[in-house]
């Protein structure tokens, strides 16, 4: 009798084909639409990206103006939703803020038919760091900010809008690259997630909702904050490298490394590496770069795990000055561009996602009168 192995968390199971991106495959890694991400990072704006996720090619120059023109006209939030996010307690999670704000946003400008699903995934993409970061100034400045920049960067408006200034050209084009490397990454938990809402015929803002939802764990998005709190724990390289193994010798979960698809290197680490050491000697660190370094060697050395993209990413941004409790955030701020692009193919060849499962309870029973128990 032959059995019928399935395996965990459906690990190495096709469950459905896209045209949107490669995760892993021999001789093609990472990609986008067909472009390799190293290709990308190097020469284009996240805007671009967007562009050919959602739309299926490179926008031309007048695709591209328009595009942004667009997206800075969606920024602002109706006075309805900046009034939610005021009501949301200053120690709120800010990934169930951004779920909050899609949710809301999607009772205050519904989805309607899905002729409009373009529109939808240019509104969110505009408008979830606006939402965060009102949220964000108000409970930590009290102030009710003006969202609305003219920052032609999704990048350049983030940090705009959390420092209260205009960035630097070298943190506009870091944000812009970690955006970039964030974007999409095939059926991810939070991506499969969205794509099983969808399923159901459900609108956008609820496949949105329920992504963010999983991408909340630890164990897909929650990564880089992990990462620097371990990283902030040690004052020295050397002080890291004794403390990382005897964790590993207490068996303690390190995050930011390994990867449930990769199995010797993730991609986007060695970009992110290259800009945190670029971002440390700027700021005249010497202490958390060599601090992560010393992390990865460790981890390769004993264990054979490879820092994945969330582990140098932790640094990238704190060297930019933003807060830890919004890096996942961040990540949500990237990847809507994927799970919208997620959305709109699940629709376009629709089939309600209904995996089996296998039954291991116990065999049948007979009801026993409740005197009788």
């Amino acid at each position: 009798m032959t059995t019928n192995k399935k395996a965990g968390g459906l690990a190495g199971v096709s469950a459905g084909e896209t045209a949107l991106c490669t995760v892993g495959k021999e001789g093609a890694g990472l990609t986008y639409r067909g472009y390799d991400i190293y290709d990308l990072a190097d020469n284009a704006s996240f805007e671009e990206v967007a562009f050919l996720l959602l739309h299926g090619h490179l926008p031309n120059r007048a695709e591209l103006k328009a595009y942004i023109s667009k997206i800075i006209s969606l920024r602002g939030l109706p006075d309805a939703l900046s009034k939610v996010l005021e009501m949301i307690p200053a120690h709120a999670h800010p990934m169930d803020v951004l779920r909050t704000g899609v949710s809301l946003l999607g009772n205050i400008e519904p989805e309607g038919d899905f002729d409009n699903q373009h529109d939808v995934a240019d509104r969110l993409l505009a408008c979830l760091p606006s939402m965060l970061l009102y949220w964000h100034r108000f409970h930590t400045d009290g102030t009710r900010i003006d969202v609305e920049t003219d920052d032609d960067s999704v990048a350049g408006h983030f940090l705009h809008v959390l420092h209260d200034k205009p960035p630097s050209e070298l943190h506009r084009q870091s944000l812009n690259t970690t955006l970039i490397l964030y974007a999409e990454h095939e059926f991810n938990a939070s991506t499969f997630a969205a794509r099983v809402i969808t399923g159901t015929l459900s609108d956008m803002h609820s496949a949105v909702s329920g992504a963010i939802g999983a991408l909340r764990g630890p164990l897909h998005g929650g990564a880089n904050e992990a990462a620097m709190e371990l990283i902030q724990k040690f004052s020295t390289a050397g002080e890291a490298t004794a403390g990382v193994q005897q964790m590993l010798v207490d068996k303690e979960k390190i995050m930011g490394f390994g990867h449930r698809v990769y199995t010797t290197s993730d991609p986007r680490n060695s970009v992110n590496k290259k800009m945190s050491k670029i971002l440390s000697d700027e700021v005249g660190d010497t202490r958390l770069y060599a601090i992560s370094e010393a992390i990865e060697k460790v981890m390769w050395d004993e264990k054979k795990l490879f820092a994945n993209a969330d582990f140098f990413a932790a640094s990238v941004y704190h060297f930019m000055g933003i807060p830890t409790y919004l890096f996942t955030p961040i990540f949500v701020c990237s990847r809507i561009t994927g799970w919208a692009a997620h959305v709109i193919e699940q629709r376009a060849n629709n089939k309600l996602i209904r995996p089996a499962a296998d039954y291991v309870g116990p065999d049948l029973q007979k009801y026993v009168a409740l005197d009788d128990r």
